[in-house]
């Protein structure tokens, strides 16, 4: 597509990168409207969310480390590719839920309505992030004859994320992309009905993310790590999402609510 946004002499600025940033920027600021709405204390919630895309950049890195481990090993001088490739979304998305738990408890938010707050962020975040790996080429699907295949011819695209050039491919990121921007739709039009308890919004958004991304799996194309037959990103759905339905049953049932308020950060 068009991996390449400038070339300024000796710097280059990627498409990718400049989708990245936007995607968590609009994350963060979707999180911190809702924050607000809801009385939480605003400071918090913006420390919160910086942990949450440094911890989201890490993870991600140290997942696609673990997946291609073998690579890495034959060749450690292609550790230096970690820099500049995005990684594997589960590993951020793992990695930035454990630290958001540990920095809740830590300063006293309340905690599943704090990850109420975030979780459609994380959803419109995947959607404009997802468009960065269909303009980097990268995330790719399978050869398809369907009429909606898309076919990638920059060159850069194949030396820098392996993307097959000149045949058509499953748009597998535009398929991310729209069933996250579902997942969104879903999350804000549903959370005011129905009986709500701290936690739903973010456990669906879980739960309907594990089935979507199993299903997208089946038609990626590029290489990825695998558990038994499964790639890696579909073994954690398997995991995940009766993980997810757990919790929105267990919530549902608890009787004790959180705090509405917080203290204010001194």
């Amino acid at each position: 597509m068009y991996p390449r946004l400038l070339d300024l002499g000796p710097l280059t600025i990627y498409t990718y990168g400049i989708l990245l940033a936007a995607a968590y920027l609009l994350g963060l600021k979707l999180a911190m409207t809702r924050a607000k709405a809801r009385q939480l204390d605003e400071a918090r919630i913006l420390d919160l969310g910086i942990y949450i895309i440094v911890s989201a950049l890490i993870g991600a890195k140290l997942l696609l480390l673990f997946t291609d481990f073998g690579t890495y090993l034959a060749n450690p001088r292609e550790l230096l590719t970690l820099v500049r490739v995005a990684g594997v979304f589960y590993g951020g998305l793992i990695l930035a839920v454990l630290v958001a738990i540990w920095y809740i408890r830590r300063v006293g938010l309340p905690l599943w309505t704090t990850c109420d707050v975030f979780a459609p962020g994380i959803a419109l975040g995947h959607v404009v992030g997802r468009l960065g790996c269909l303009f980097a080429g990268c995330c790719y699907g399978k050869p398809t004859t369907m009429p909606w295949g898309i076919t990638f011819t920059d060159p850069f695209a194949a030396t820098n994320t392996g993307t097959p050039l000149n045949v058509a491919l499953h748009p597998t990121q535009l398929y991310e992309a729209g069933a996250e921007a579902i997942i969104l739709i879903v999350l804000l039009a549903t959370e005011s009905r129905g009986r709500r308890f701290p936690g739903r919004t973010f456990w669906l958004y879980m739960l309907l993310y594990a089935i979507s991304r199993y299903i997208i799996e089946i038609y990626r194309g590029d290489p990825r790590g695998t558990i038994g037959i499964f790639s890696t990103s579909q073994f954690i759905s398997l995991l995940l999402a009766p993980l997810a339905l757990a919790m929105l049953i267990y919530l549902r049932r608890a009787t004790t609510p959180e705090p509405k308020h917080v203290r204010k950060a001194a």
